[in-house]
This record gives C-alpha cells, structure tokens and sequence, in this order.
C-alpha cells in the first residue's frame, strides 16, 4: 500500500495548478462581473481558448481512449485534476470528452455524435430528471411510442446540465408501459435526439450561477437508428452516467473547500479585534481545524471511490460515500469560511457568497444526501457491501 503520489502524479497536478494559478483564477473578478451584470461567466470562445491552452500542456481528454485522440490518465489522475481545477469557479472544463455513456453507440453513431462532440464540434447534455421524478428515478414518465421505423417521444425533462446549449439529447424514455410500472427499472430506453428534430429548452433560474434547462418534447420524431444501445437497457445507461458523477462532486468540493479554508486562514491573520489578529482565537482556530481534518477525510473518499474504478471494480458504494461526504464537507466549510470573514464575507466582493450559493446544490443534484443514505445502508443491510471490504 503506497499513501502518496507517485512522481507523476505530482507533476501533472503541478501543471494543473501552474494553469489554474496563471490563466483561471486571473479571470475571476472578470467572471463575478459578468454575472452580477446579467451576462455569461465566460464567452464561447475564450473557453475554447483556455481549452486549446490546455491541450498544450497535454490535456486533452483527460480519460478519452488514446484512439480517439485523448490522454486516459484514468480516475485517480481525473480526481486530482478536478480537485485543482475547482480551486477557482471560473466555469472551465476540458476539451475533448464526452459523456461515458455515448461510448455504449454503435459505430455509425460515434462517428455522427461521439467524434464531433470529443472534438467540440458538438454539445451534448444527459436527460433523465422530470418534474415528478427527480431522484426517483424510477417513476418518470416520458413516453416513446414505435411509429413505423421512429419512435414519438413526449414529455417533459427538467434541471438538465447544458441543456440549454446542447445540440443534441441522450433522453431516457419509457418504451414498455408494462415492464416499467412492474419493476420501475425494465421498459425504458436511451435515445439520441438532435435539436433540430423538434425538443425545446427554456433556461431554468436558480439561487445559484448553474443554470439548467427545461426540456420539451411534444410528438418529436426519431428514428430507429438513434436508439442508444439496446431497447428497454436504458436504465442501466442512466445509473452507469449518474453513478459517474458522483463522485465527482466530492472532488470538486475539495478543491473548493481547499481554496475557501486557504482564504480563511489568510484573512484571520490580517484581521485585528482587539488588538490582536484574530488567529489568536480559539473560536477560529477550530473552524480551521475542523475544516482541515473533514477537507481530508472527504479527499480520501474521492480518491478511494475513484482509485476503485481504476481496478475495475463497482465503485457505487464509496462513490455514494464520497458524494454524501463530500458534498456536506463543503457546505460546512464554506459556511465557517463566510462566519470568518464576516459582513465581508457577505458581500458580492468577495466570492464566498457565490461559492456559498454554488455548494448548496452539491447535496441535491446527482442524487439527493437522502437517496445517497439509502444507498449506503441499503447495500450494508442487504449484504452487497461488507464493512472495511474497500481497504
């Protein structure tokens, strides 16, 4: 058992923060002036210009396959990365991926979706939230009805990431009535639909700078072909591209809480009551202390979930852990960061309250802290998991 970086590591994670450092964290009075102003974070192209910047120091689809043009570093490498990319909310991601489930398409649609979008010619978004159906996803009820050689989709998706500007949907929709409503999980199926055949999006305003997209589909035609992998194996698709992105918020929440607790622990020894630096107090030195050891404890969550998935093993369970942790972690720490710094903290110039509006979402979307709990005990109660198997 080896507890630490190998040099490689610790070079790419260099390089990462040598990027974040010099082309992000520049950009972020930037970005809080944009938004407080009613415009986007960042434009199109200066986000292609950091990704091409990016690509220059090798990072390019950080875990697409070598044969499509990628880096695959793995999840352990992915966990490092994200962890150092959210040290600042200048809202970038890294060119040339795509969704893990977009892998599942036969070779006509790789070459039609997969390729373009790995290459940014193309945005894609997943949908499987509905209005009545958020983390149940078991009772969602958009339908697709065989029509001859299309299918009619109809329904309603809603709180869908980059749904907005998206140019094409992987939609879950129900295709068996019957197997779905007996078991929530047989009858649905993964279909890829472009724009142009005819779904709607409307931007859905949040507390937050997230913002997701409605989606409408009102008799939209798509044929056979668009169909992602099986008929009635949609769910599996779901949960694989769900089960993802979970664990990735527990990274992200670390490298945020990282940067937040790095804040914290420079104003509190610039700022003076009574004299004295406010460092001196034992009321501080314990939130720094206690966000020090749970920042740890979450990060160890993350890389054991991710480091799991590198063995080819199912990393459900710790990445359900990770989420939950991770996710609680970071709202406590953002919570004691603001008490620390104060009315200041408060304001909007300083980007706490917006970290502070940005980590409350972090424990609801990719699946409740509810639905993480039920997972957790559910796999101990039923035996899927034995306590202390990860170690």
């Amino acid at each position: 058992m080896h507890l630490r970086l190998t040099e490689e590591q610790k070079m790419v994670r260099q390089t990462i923060r040598k990027f974040v450092e010099n082309e992000l964290i520049p950009l972020e009075n930037e970005v809080l002036k944009n938004e407080r102003e009613g415009r986007p974070s960042i434009s199109a192209g200066k986000l292609k210009e950091l990704q091409l910047k990016a690509k220059q120091f090798g990072f390019w689809g950080i875990n697409t396959a070598e044969e499509y043009g990628g880096a695959n570093l793995g999840q352990m490498m992915l966990a490092i990365v994200l962890m150092e990319v959210s040290k600042t909310f200048v809202p970038f991601t890294f060119g040339g991926s795509a969704d893990n489930i977009l892998y599942y398409g036969n070779e006509e649609q790789k070459k039609k979706y997969l390729i373009p979008t790995i290459n940014g010619e193309k945005k894609s978004c997943f949908a499987m939230t509905e209005p009545a159906a958020g983390s149940d996803t078991q009772n969602i009820k958009m339908t697709a009805v065989k029509d001859g050689n299309e299918w009619v989709l109809n329904g309603e998706k809603t709180f869908i990431t980059g749904g907005n500007e998206a140019d094409f949907v992987m939609v879950i929709a129900i295709t068996d009535k019957e197997a779905h409503e007996a078991t929530g999980r047989e009858g649905v199926t993964c279909f890829i639909v472009d724009r142009e055949m005819g779904w709607k999006s409307e931007y859905i305003h949040t507390m937050g700078e997230w913002g997701p997209a409605g989606l409408v589909f009102d008799n939209v035609r798509v044929p056979e072909e668009n169909v992602l992998g099986e008929i009635n194996g949609g769910y599996k698709l779901g949960l694989e591209w769900i089960g993802f992105a979970r664990w990735v918020v527990g990274a992200r929440a670390v490298g945020t809480a990282e940067r937040l607790l790095q804040m914290a622990i420079d104003y509190s020894k610039e700022r003076v009551t009574f004299g004295r630096p406010i460092a001196d107090r034992q009321a501080i030195q314990w939130q720094i202390a206690d966000s020090a050891v749970e920042i740890e404890a979450a990060k160890w969550l993350v890389l054991n979930a991710a480091f799991t998935l590198d063995q080819g093993e199912d990393n459900r369970h710790l990445a359900a852990m990770a989420k939950l942790y991770g996710a609680n972690m970071g709202n406590r720490v953002v919570d004691r960061v603001l008490q620390i710094h104060g009315g200041m903290g408060y304001t909007r110039e300083l980007p706490i309250e917006r970290w502070y509006r940005e980590a409350r979402l972090w424990r609801i979307y990719d699946g409740t802290d509810e639905i993480q709990r039920m997972i957790i005990s559910r796999n101990l109660l039923k035996g899927h998991v034995k306590i202390g198997q990860y170690l």
